[in-house]
């Protein structure tokens, strides 16, 4: 599908097929039993599964699993249903697994000693299990469906059964579904087939390195997909499966015996690599892999760090680690793809952050009985239109330049901090860069930032001094908690809900001291009044205090709001957390809100005005047009002056021409801009509103240069008319004036047309050219025309020098030639510092001139070709400037990936719209993406209070650190609002909640001329001020 494509160069696409699709191989086996029984075939006296001194040999293990599948097919077990396995670690439970697989059914797996009763009859009823295999000991916990005992099957397995029974699966049938648990604590099956396992386990990397021979640990919880891996991945492959005991002492024995580890990272850090030479291979997955421990372990084995959901099958990215390199997720397994998307489903250019979407042969069916979450979930893949469906793992990652694949975390992993969303994991992993932190983990509780580490004796300044190295200011943890080792899930993970409930515990013994505390200070401040009253009386009347003191009784309890507050805050930090969910590997934080929650439902007031008399104030007849109709009122007044006398001559119609062309010169001319803005902005913020907001509205000078330049091109018209007119009846205009005046109604006729609002947007750049070119040629020719028309009309008695010296045109000429002129007198070369921010903005440095907050500048490559206005952000107390230029077009993208070292500039800084700002006591300023350019020396400059909304897809990546913290540290409470992650926001309901939050007398909006029209229509006709840059001038 090349439209997901379109947004991608050449170059790019290529990389996205490159890095994006896997190796084409296909898995030796279909189904995974068809594997295992190769096995049992060709190594039958093979050690197949180990457990606490028991074993049992792949012989033995196929006889009694095609046994028990022989029981299970009477019973009705076929393909396409499902059987529940309620065990515990065990062989048993191994036997269990492939009899459900032979037989033909999927196995929907649970720990018997660890699943709630909830979660077993929701998973039982939910799954459609035709019966349960079931441990001895959990029998009794199964109700309303067939149950049959493990154990007790495989005791009354005779020694002359074990035939193998008839194969009726094929590779699309389910072989498991795995439960877990998403964010509303309702567990969900996901659908697992034989072809996503085999694809897998049978082939490399995702084998682990397993052959017949190596022997595997199985230290997962069986209701985790983790464990499949580690259990069908050795059944497939002929190796030793070795079941960890439940002791912390009986998991390190097995891990001292066995070649082959596959654990969560979590798991892994407890345990050094030189305790266990004999380890060979290990593969992590479930959640971010600190860097120390992947080059602590991949020094002496071949580790592999791996990354997918459940969905997926597992996994399906994985990296051999080199030790020192950085931490990958590595590039697609075997017949698998990845693909890095926005919001929109469309490609992303490669190094840019995304949503990681998966294809491939590792996709499973979806959830059971959720078909909207399927569908919301899996989409047809459009980029192999094969009918095959891709899935949204809901990470967040990006394509380094060797191919591999960046974790960026995951999407509902990101919590907002001070306007910004700040991915909990990148925090994490830099916590653990400081040398003395074992694991660490970050969290967002109760609106603060807090860190968890280990070991206990870590010293926290350490930590905060490495995360700084790194992070933001707004993602170091405020709150630290150090202790001796992270409690673990079921699953071996990270408890987080555990961590939490530590801090929230904390945070509510600080809340009881502080209400305490407070509680005492109102007690001493009722008592003390009394006390002093007492105490002077006492000393008149010569008594002692221990006499009167004791009588003085305490003021009953004072209300208060503020310790209401208290109160309603310890009663919410001291509540438990939900116990709804399981432990799973989505796990998922809670998202603390936003400043804009719920704002989709705000209602809007109604307008103010019926909507033709909206459109006609704030559309049709805006200031601009209104000058615009000034000059032609002027310009008609002119016009019926002439017809009164009788008409006019060639060169009165020809002051009249050079005159609208002066002033459309003088209406652009650097220092008549700011003129008009340093008058128009000098009116105190004590003035009335109704006034302040008129003078805002400077900016629309350009109707007067808009009206006079149409207006000079009409009475051209009529002027040539004229001229022609007087040169056919042989008057005093002569031919080469005429033949000039027909040249320069030409120019100026081309000028008005590409000037044309639409044309000028869609051939900016040949607008630019022609304008230039078009009116310094024009200019020329209007010389000529003057002088030889000023020599037409001269009298015989006068010389030409005398009748120029004479002609009011002439010396109209010589000022808008001079207008024209002077910025060019302050052309020169400057030398610029660039910074790189991205691939989409740089930075650029100057120290020629301090402009003050509202100034752009013009840069150019070449000075005769093109120019480009930039917003200049001067830093207070510091000389020069910079300027944010962002990619939107050939010439921003050249300075990008060649940052120049000198640029040309002309004229003085100009003033622009936001120079306003200072007539308004608090303003809101709305910028989108680059937008943020003109709003940020206004912001900096601190003169007005301002609350800034900034839309933009991840502003931090792609405008710096350092400028999108200086406008954080200028105006804390700005909302970033993160388009990539929230998708596109309705602006003007947005924009309304701020004004009224802020309590904002007006609104400033930089961005695109659809969305500042809107901005600008939506508030204006609400009775709000609104102010944004226009289009038609």
């Amino acid at each position: 599908d090349l439209t997901t494509l379109a947004d991608l160069s050449h170059e790019d696409i290529l990389l996205f097929s490159r890095f994006g699709v896997g190796p084409r191989q296909h898995p030796p086996f279909e189904c995974v039993h068809d594997a295992f029984s190769h096995h049992s075939t060709t190594q039958a006296d093979m050690i197949a599964v180990e457990h606490c001194g028991d074993s049992i040999t792949y012989g033995e293990l196929a006889r009694k699993a095609n046994a028990l599948a022989t029981q299970l097919r009477a019973q009705g077990v076929l393909p396409q249903t499902r059987v529940c396995l309620l065990v515990q670690r065990s062989i048993p439970m191994v036997i269990g697994i492939l009899a459900i697989l032979m037989a033909g059914g999927a196995y929907v797996p649970l720990d018997g000693a660890i699943v709630t009763q909830s979660t077993l009859e929701h998973v039982i009823h939910d799954s459609g299990c035709i019966l349960t295999l079931a441990g001895q000991e959990f029998i009794h916990r199964v109700t309303n469906t067939p149950v049959i005992s493990l154990d007790e099957a495989i005791t009354t397995i005779r020694r002359d059964e074990g035939a193998h029974v008839a194969n009726l699966s094929s590779p699309g049938d389910s072989a498991y579904i795995i439960y877990t648990s998403g964010t509303t604590g309702k567990p969900k099956g996901v659908e697992v087939t034989h072809r996503n396992v085999t694809n897998l386990v049978c082939l490399p990397p995702g084998n682990v390195e397993m052959a017949p021979g190596r022997r595997v640990s199985q230290l997962m919880n069986i209701a985790f997909d983790m464990a499949a891996w580690e259990i069908l991945g050795s059944m497939s492959n002929g190796c030793t499966l070795c079941i960890r005991g439940k002791s912390s002492k009986e998991w390190r024995a097995v891990m001292k015996t066995v070649d082959i580890v596959i654990a969560t990272p979590s798991m892994l850090t407890p345990h050094d690599p030189a305790d266990y030479p004999n380890i060979k291979a290990v593969a992590t997955a479930g959640e971010p892999c600190p860097q120390r421990l992947a080059d602590s372990w991949s020094r002496t084995v071949n580790f592999y760090n791996s990354c997918g959901p459940t969905e997926i099958t597992i996994v399906n990215t994985m990296q051999l680690h080199t030790p020192g390199k950085p931490i990958s997720i590595g590039s697609p397994t075997p017949n698998n793809n990845v693909y890095i998307l926005d919001d929109y489903m469309k490609a992303v250019p490669i190094g840019h952050p995304g949503i990681m979407w998966a294809g491939g042969a590792g996709i499973s069916r979806g959830y059971v009985n959720l078909p909207d979450k399927t569908s919301e979930r899996y989409k047809p893949d459009v980029f192999v239109n094969d009918g095959s469906y891709m899935f949204n793992t809901g990470d967040l990652g990006r394509w380094c330049p060797d191919g591999t694949l960046d974790h960026l975390g995951r999407v509902d992993d990101q919590v907002k901090v001070k306007g910004f969303r700040v991915e909990l994991d990148g925090v994490s992993a830099t916590m653990e860069t400081c040398p003395s932190v074992t694991v660490a983990v970050a969290l967002l509780v109760d609106s603060e930032l807090w860190g968890f580490v280990t070991p206990e004796n870590v010293n926290v300044q350490d930590v905060i001094s490495a995360t700084k190295k790194v992070q933001p200011y707004y993602a170091v943890p405020t709150r630290f908690k150090t202790l001796s080792e992270l409690p673990n899930t079921s699953n071996g993970k990270i408890d987080k809900r555990a961590l939490r409930q530590l801090a929230l515990e904390e945070l509510a013994a600080e809340a009881l001291s502080s209400s305490k505390a407070e509680e005492d200070k109102i007690v001493e401040e009722k008592i003390q009044p009394i006390r002093s009253e007492f105490y002077s009386q006492a000393l008149y009347e010569g008594k002692i205090l221990s006499e009167i003191l004791p009588t003085v009784a305490v003021p009953p309890h004072v209300y208060r709001p503020d310790l209401h507050a208290i109160d309603e805050k310890l009663h919410r930090l001291s509540s438990p957390p939900s116990s709804s969910g399981s432990d799973s590997e989505l796990e998922s934080l809670t998202d603390p809100g936003t400043s804009w929650e719920g704002y989709e439902n705000d209602v809007l007031p109604q307008k103010i005005h019926r909507k033709f008399l909206r459109n006609l104030r704030h559309q049709i007849f805006s200031l601009y047009r209104r000058l615009f109709g000034v000059v032609f009122v002027v310009n008609m007044a002119i016009l019926i002056s002439i017809f009164v006398k009788g008409g006019a001559n060639a060169q009165e119609l020809g002051l009249v021409v050079v005159a609208n062309l002066l002033c459309a010169t003088l209406m652009r001319q650097d220092y008549v801009i700011n003129t008009f803005f340093t008058i128009c902005c000098a009116v105190p913020t004590s003035w009335p509103l109704a006034i302040r907001r008129v003078c805002a509205r400077v900016y629309h000078i350009g109707g007067l240069h808009s009206g006079c330049a149409i207006s000079g091109v009409v009475w051209l018209c009529a002027f040539t008319g004229q001229a022609t007119k007087e040169l056919l009846n042989k008057e005093k205009t002569s031919a080469p004036t005429v033949a000039i005046t027909y040249f320069i109604l030409m120019l100026l006729v081309g000028m008005v047309i590409f000037a044309y609002p639409k044309t000028r947007s869609t051939h900016h750049d040949a607008f630019e050219r022609t304008h230039r070119f078009l009116g310094w040629t024009a200019t020329a020719l209007v010389w000529a025309q003057v002088i030889s028309l000023t020599n037409d009309y001269r009298l015989p008695e006068q010389s030409l020098g005398q009748a120029l010296i004479h002609s009011p045109p002439f010396w109209l000429v010589v000022v808008m030639t001079s207008s024209i002129i002077l910025p060019w007198l302050r052309l020169r070369k400057v030398p610029v510092h660039a910074e790189v921010l991205s691939s989409h903005a740089v930075r650029l440095y100057f120290n020629y001139v301090t402009p003050k907050p509202g100034h752009f500048i013009r840069i150019s490559e070449s000075p005769l070709v093109e120019w480009h206005g930039f917003a200049a952000v001067p830093e207070p107390g510091t000389k020069g400037y910079s300027l944010v230029v962002s990619k939107a077009g050939d010439w921003t993208s050249k300075q990008i990936m060649q940052p120049p070292t000198h640029l040309w500039v002309r004229g003085v800084p100009c003033y622009g719209v936001l120079k306003i700002t200072t007539l308004f006591r608090r303003v809101i300023f709305v910028a989108t993406g680059s937008g943020i350019g003109p709003c940020a020396p206004v912001i900096l400059a601190r003169k007005v209070p301002i609350r800034l909304l900034w839309t933009s897809p991840n502003v931090r990546q792609t405008f710096g650190d350092k400028l999108v913290d200086s406008i954080l540290d200028a105006s804390p409470d700005a909302v970033i609002y993160d388009t990539r992650v929230h998708g596109k926001p309705d602006m003007v309901k947005l924009t309304y909640r701020l004004v009224r939050e802020f309590n904002a007398e007006a609104v400033c909006i930089i961005s695109n001329q659809k969305l500042t029209q809107k901005v600008v229509y939506g508030m204006m006709s609400r009775g709000i001020p609104a102010f944004g840059a226009i289009w038609d001038s």
